[in-house]
């Protein structure tokens, strides 16, 4: 059984009552953490030219009724395809989404947003069907990046999301094994996005997902009228593996997993909205002034140790003119700011604060090294930040997982903290009793009968 015929089996053979509890319990958390990251998304400074984008194109964001679903945290409902785009462009676009560390990969920010737009739009999705095609899919997103061996150089997290939101939403529309491979194929052949845009700290980084997340649900569209795929799209000659994991890939390896661990109980969640690469040094500088009583004045210079990838993807320079998205994948800015306000907050990506001259002088004495992990593909552990003093005192704190790991799991009420703080930076705040309302019952997801009677619809006051 080659690559792909082994996952779709994986994702027509499992349901909701085949999910051990902690594995539910898993999907329900990161259902809530997704979509709290996604409604804070909807504040992003370049949401306004995306709508415009897309009313220009006639499907823009307005209408109601049939078709149609919710653009979380705005008040708007659109066609759902558009919405599917938007939501996913909203889960991605602050880099406050949960994370596979060791496959590198955002996947729910391609794959609740298409379920949940699919569920709306159609209606009858249960909660339980929900949270067993969100962990299938997953499940297939995250085997897939596994496998995957060479540096990226294509952009793994919207690819991978896409395939894995595939088989998310036609494990929701009933499409049964060949379709499925089908959905697939046709997904591949829509599949785009390279590093580029991460390299120039571009905003087109998380369109790049909202793009991937509209394919996937073309894709479903297409084979549930039995428009057929290319059924190969892992191994074969060009398949994902030869193309854009250049012919490394160890689906071996990868395969062993598959259907024994249910990848969502590995995921990680973000305390800071920034890359992920990034919080090795947040939180050790963060760990180390509050062992050693030192403030930012006190700092002449950090440096954070850690992985040639992680070197790669946030060793920029900060800047004065850089924008929100360049400052969240720029490990000085955010080390400087964990030192300059004692966190990393949304609020820290605000022109006000992206200007700061203490803070960027601060930046411009903070570099990462590269610690000679052998692993081209290591974001997290393990890393070491060292803070040297002004009066000539250094202190070192080495990390073996960054927290939020499955290992160094974000704690409830945190997690609630953070959805909770999400919601109120939305385009239209929600209320405290809003999203209290909305958080218990994500938190009670498979006692929803239906899905689309989430109240995702709110009408706050824009800030």
């Amino acid at each position: 059984m080659n690559a792909a015929d082994r996952l779709v089996a994986h994702v027509q053979d499992h349901g909701y009552d085949d999910l051990p509890d902690d594995v539910r319990e898993a999907a329900k958390t990161f259902i809530l953490d997704a979509v709290g990251v996604g409604i804070a998304g909807s504040r992003h400074p370049r949401m306004a030219q995306v709508h415009a984008a897309l009313v220009a194109l006639g499907a823009g964001a307005g209408r109601a009724g049939p078709g149609t679903a919710t653009v979380w945290g705005s008040g708007e409902t659109a066609p759902w395809e558009s919405a599917v785009l938007l939501n996913a462009y909203q889960v991605f676009n602050q880099e406050f989404d949960c994370i596979h560390d060791r496959a590198v990969i955002h996947a729910m920010a391609c794959l609740l947003p298409a379920c949940m737009g699919y569920a709306q739009a159609h209606g009858g999705v249960s909660g339980r069907q929900l949270i067993a095609a969100v962990t299938l899919g997953l499940d297939v997103a995250i085997h897939v990046g596994l496998a995957q061996r060479a540096p990226m150089a294509f952009f793994r997290p919207a690819m991978c999301g896409a395939l894995g939101a595939t088989a998310a939403v036609a494990k929701l529309s009933g499409l049964d094994g060949t379709r499925m491979l089908d959905a697939l194929g046709l997904a591949y052949s829509h599949l785009s996005g390279t590093m580029q845009a991460h390299v120039e700290g571009s905003a087109a980084v998380g369109m790049q997902v909202g793009f991937n997340a509209r394919a996937a649900v073309t894709a479903c569209a297409l084979a549930a009228c039995d428009f057929p795929g290319p059924h190969d799209f892992l191994q074969g000659r060009f398949g994902y593996f030869a193309l854009f994991d250049f012919g490394q890939a160890d689906w071996a390896a990868a395969e062993a997993d598959v259907g024994r661990v249910f990848q969502i109980a590995r995921m990680s969640h973000k305390p800071y909205p920034t890359g992920r690469a990034t919080h090795g040094g947040i939180e050790g500088a963060l760990r180390l002034a509050r062992e050693h009583g030192f403030v930012a004045a006190d700092v002449e210079r950090v440096t954070v140790h850690a992985s040639a990838l992680v070197k790669r993807l946030v060793g920029r320079p900060a800047r004065p003119d850089m924008d929100a998205g360049y400052a969240r994948l720029c490990m000085a800015y955010a080390v400087a700011t964990a030192l300059q306000t004692g966190s990393v907050s949304l609020q820290d990506f605000q022109p006000a604060a992206l200007r700061d001259p203490a803070r960027l002088a601060l930046a411009a004495r903070v570099a990462v090294v590269d610690n000679g992990n052998p692993d081209p593909n290591a974001i997290g552990g393990p890393q070491a930040v060292e803070v040297l003093l002004r009066s000539g005192l250094r202190h070192t704190l080495r990390l073996e997982e960054l927290l939020g790991h499955p290992s160094r799991p974000l704690p409830p009420s945190e997690q609630d903290r953070k959805f909770d703080r999400c919601c109120a930076f939305a385009a239209r705040p929600l209320s405290a009793a809003q999203a209290h309302g909305l958080r218990t019952r994500l938190r009670r997801l498979e006692d929803c009968e239906d899905v689309a009677s989430l109240p995702l619809q709110f009408h706050g006051e824009t800030p």
